[in-house]
């Protein structure tokens, strides 16, 4: 098999003895006789592997079939399962690319001696987090739970500045909102945000029962001294959907805003045509009067009858104007 450095699929590939202490790059190839010797372990971090190589990952290691054949597909939802002496885990990535979130995921294997993770789609690399495992030795030496702890509190820690970049750009959206002109674009921008949100709360929710097995469960794989640690993961995934909860709140009042305010805007315009248009009725009704074909007209033989008739009609008109301007119809 290639070394990590020649496989693009192969992330890294790093032996640690039980002091936490990183021994050196192994090829993959070398998985088997790294774990044969005792008070070792093995992290494996793969980037949308193809099935030969999942199908070696499953010799060296000993997964069970079902979670490797869930592993090699990118469509799986966020669970935890336990295979014998080994638990699957599948939890959901995002990025902020281009104003959108896109999502990914994240499968991971976890044994007495060994951490797999798998990647697919939108997801950053998990060597910061890998990195600071191994600056800290006295922690890694907990063994692979605690690279586990690192990883799923850097995928957490990934969520929070989308919600936070989200919400400066309600802030520069909120001009839009109130400016006089409608703009199409702000409600659909609006709309999008708010369905974006919606699929990270789904992405986030199954975290908070996952890592609260991880709390509670599974005393062979999960040392004691890490619980406390995915405790504190467990508060950054309930902080992080109760920012999304807000911001969700947030997008649907400024949406419910400015529908309300567009729906202000046409009334107001609909008042000044019904106001223009009573303006207007006065002079008409007069003039329609005056223009029927009858001999026996009022006034039609006085020779002051056209100039008293517009005199009235301008009269009642400004009347009309003073009147719906004041009720501000005009």
């Amino acid at each position: 098999m290639d070394t990590p450095s020649k496989n693009p699929m192969v992330a890294n590939c790093v032996a640690y003895d039980a002091q936490g202490r990183r021994i050196d790059d192994i090829t993959l190839d070398e998985i088997s006789d790294v774990l044969a010797k005792p008070d070792t372990f093995v992290w494996v971090g793969l980037v949308e592997p193809d099935e030969a190589l999942l199908q070696k990952m499953s010799e060296e290691f000993g997964l069970h079939e079902l979670a490797v054949e869930d592993a090699h597909s990118a469509h799986q939802r966020p669970k935890i399962e336990a295979y014998g002496d080994s638990l699957f885990i599948v939890v959901q990535t995002a990025q902020l690319l281009g104003g959108n979130i896109s999502f990914g995921e994240t499968h991971i294997f976890l044994g007495p001696r060994y951490l797999l993770t798998v990647r697919h789609g939108a997801s950053l690399s998990y060597a910061p987090a890998r990195r600071s495992c191994e600056s800290a030795p006295d922690h890694l030496a907990y063994g692979p739970s605690y690279g586990l702890y690192s990883v799923l509190d850097f995928i957490v820690d990934n969520f929070l500045p989308i919600v936070q970049e989200f919400k400066k750009e309600l802030q520069e959206l909120e001009q839009d909102i109130f400016a006089e002109s409608y703009k199409r674009d702000t409600i659909k921008r609006l709309y999008d945000m708010q369905r974006e949100l919606l699929n990270l709360k789904l992405a986030v929710a199954p975290l908070q029962d996952i890592l609260s097995q991880l709390v509670r469960l599974h005393p062979n794989l999960i040392r004691d001294e890490v619980r406390p640690y995915f405790r504190d993961v467990h508060d950054h995934v309930t902080r992080v959907s109760d920012a999304i909860g807000s911001m969700r709140e947030m997008l649907g009042a400024a949406m419910n805003v400015n529908l309300s305010l567009i729906t202000v805007r046409q009334n107001e315009v609909v008042k000044r045509l019904a106001g223009w248009a009573a303006l207007l009725a006065a002079p008409t009704l007069l003039a329609s009067w005056y223009g029927m074909n009858f001999h026996n007209m009022p006034e039609l033989d006085k020779p002051y009858a056209y100039p008293v008739v517009i005199a009235v009609t301008l009269i009642v008109c400004t009347a009309l104007y003073i009147g719906l301007k004041r009720a501000k119809w005009l």
